[in-house]
């Protein structure tokens, strides 16, 4: 296989623009008035370079998604039913990448990007005629494909935008007013208290990765302490069962 480049950003939790902007995935910071909603995924990697699969894997996974890597397309073709998203290079050692989408895309309405060193229009047009919701060429920004990902998945599975109000028994998050109430008396609440709180309960069945609930509440300025004492602080004010420590992922939303 042909040398080449490959150029991901990785994202660095301390870096910004010149703007201030972040990265895509980072800037799905809660801001102070609009708490952000998450978005797991599970991802499969079709790359033959391991190298490049292993740099992009931990980009992915400092978001918050699970990733599987396979160096074939044959065992794209055997493993692709399992995931959210697949990420396909077309340079592939044992099948053309374009027969491997093309077999995807016939059994299966799983998003598909290529990403590839193929650069030509005419390379551009094989790949989205063969199925690929998107191509990507390399050498690519982190950034980009993140923003192309996300741009993906809305497309293959519009959600609705989490309700202003969560009601969970005797516990109530109006995220107009960015009040909790319980049992009716209203509870104290800090902003970043409030931004966690919120995110954790309009997820309820779902483990929020430790990394990606700082990545969102904290955006660039966090620490595994900080994180712990918001924690503690908030279950004391409602409760210790309405956050769920999970040992060694994160945390998700109780039941009081």
């Amino acid at each position: 296989m042909n040398q080449r480049t490959f150029a991901v950003l990785e994202p660095q939790s301390t870096a910004a623009g010149a703007n201030g902007a972040f990265l895509p995935a980072e800037g799905l910071r809660v801001p102070p008035h609009a708490p952000a909603q998450s978005a797991l995924w599970r991802i499969l990697i079709v790359e033959s370079s391991t190298a490049e699969a292993e740099t992009l894997a931990r980009g992915l996974r400092r978001h918050g998604h699970e990733v599987d890597i396979v160096g074939t397309g044959s065992e794209a073709l055997r493993g692709y039913a399992d995931a959210d998203l697949v990420l396909l290079d077309l340079e592939l050692p044992d099948l053309d990448g374009l027969e491997v989408c093309r077999g995807i895309r016939a059994a299966h309405e799983i998003p598909v990007i290529a990403v590839t060193a193929r650069g030509s229009e005419l390379d551009r047009v094989l790949g989205l005629q063969a199925g690929a919701d998107d191509y990507l060429v390399k050498p690519y920004g982190f950034r980009e494909l993140m923003a192309r990902m996300e741009a993906v998945m809305r497309r293959a599975r519009p959600t609705r935008p989490a309700a202003a109000t969560i009601t969970c028994g005797p516990l109530r998050i109006d995220a107009g007013t960015r009040e909790v109430t319980l049992n009716g008396e209203p509870v104290e609440t800090t902003r970043k208290e409030f931004d966690m709180l919120y995110l954790l309960a309009s997820h309820p069945d779902t483990v929020i990765p430790r990394k990606m609930l700082m990545q969102q509440v904290w955006g660039d300025s966090w620490s595994r302490r900080t994180v712990d004492t918001h924690v503690s602080t908030l279950r004391n004010k409602i409760g210790a069962n309405w956050i769920i420590t999970i040992r060694g992922v994160g945390f998700r939303f109780g039941q009081g």
